[in-house]
């Protein structure tokens, strides 16, 4: 379009040649919604949701301050308000397109204009999926019971103290796990490795190994994450807590008011 009189002009379709794979993907809105929904959801046809949402992970260097620009595998990434956005912006002569997703709010936004340049499409669509986020609340997804559960899980699941801290870990319906801290702390979620351990796969414990531990009858004793013991009951003085347990146990009313620099039930000396 003109910038100053209302008619068009053509814009030829180029053929890119060996640079095809960066932008000659002719689509449509609703394919690249349907896409949309694979980079939040995942398919396991394709690729596992956790492998998707691994392409999010950051992998160029971010800036020294806050960064709100980066990029993960294949992924476009953009930090706004708050929420992490991944998608990619797209462009040839005559047409722009973005595509962003939010998965926090399971929600994506597409934009696809007919201009060479003077449209964000990107800010656009980032607009959008703030303005849907804030002004349509999530709809939960309704409650269904798992179809099976290997017995073994259910050993696992349910409450689990490192030091005095609450966790409680949750079987997923496909196969995984879910450790969450009950009272501020970090989570993660796991998945089975194949030879009885598990392997974080978000946040601080990303890429840890959980370790399963059992007395000599098979019954689980506590775990063990990255060097981090879980225990059933807080401080079990039965299961090797760095630092040991005092021999004393629990007692009412504070005698001690001593600190130790890096002792808090985890890695001494390192995340103290």
């Amino acid at each position: 379009m003109h910038p100053w009189a209302d008619v068009l002009l053509a814009e030829p379709a180029v053929d890119t040649g060996l640079m095809a794979p960066a932008g000659q993907l002719w689509s449509t809105t609703t394919d690249l919604a349907r896409f949309a929904a694979f980079l939040i959801d995942g398919d396991d046809r394709v690729l596992h949701p956790d492998t998707v949402a691994q392409m999010r992970d950051p992998t160029s260097p971010p800036e020294a301050t806050d960064w709100h620009i980066g990029y993960g595998l294949g992924m476009q990434l953009l930090r706004r308000d708050g929420r992490l956005l991944a998608g990619h912006t797209g462009s040839m002569p005559g047409f722009v397109a973005t595509v962003w997703v939010s998965p926090d709010d399971a929600l994506g936004a597409v934009v696809m204009a007919n201009v060479t340049a003077g449209l964000s499409a990107g800010a656009l669509a980032a607009d959008l999926l703030q303005t849907v986020a804030e002004r349509e609340p999530r709809i939960p997804a309704p409650w269904r019971p798992l179809p099976s559960i290997d017995p073994q899980l259910l050993d696992l699941a349910g409450p689990w103290y490192r030091g005095p801290a609450p966790y409680v870990l949750r079987p997923q319906g496909d196969g995984f796990m879910e450790l969450a801290a009950m009272s501020g702390g970090n989570g993660t979620r796991l998945r089975p490795t194949g030879d009885g351990d598990w392997e974080g796969l978000n946040g601080y414990f990303a890429g840890e190994r959980l370790r399963v531990h059992r007395d000599a009858d098979g019954t689980v004793s506590h775990l063990d994450l990255g060097t981090f013991v879980f225990t059933r009951q807080p401080y079990d003085p039965t299961t090797p807590v760095p630092g040991g347990v005092d021999p004393a146990g629990w007692q009412a009313g504070s005698t001690l008011d001593q600190g130790g620099v890096g002792d808090d039930g985890g890695r001494p000396g390192v995340d103290g």
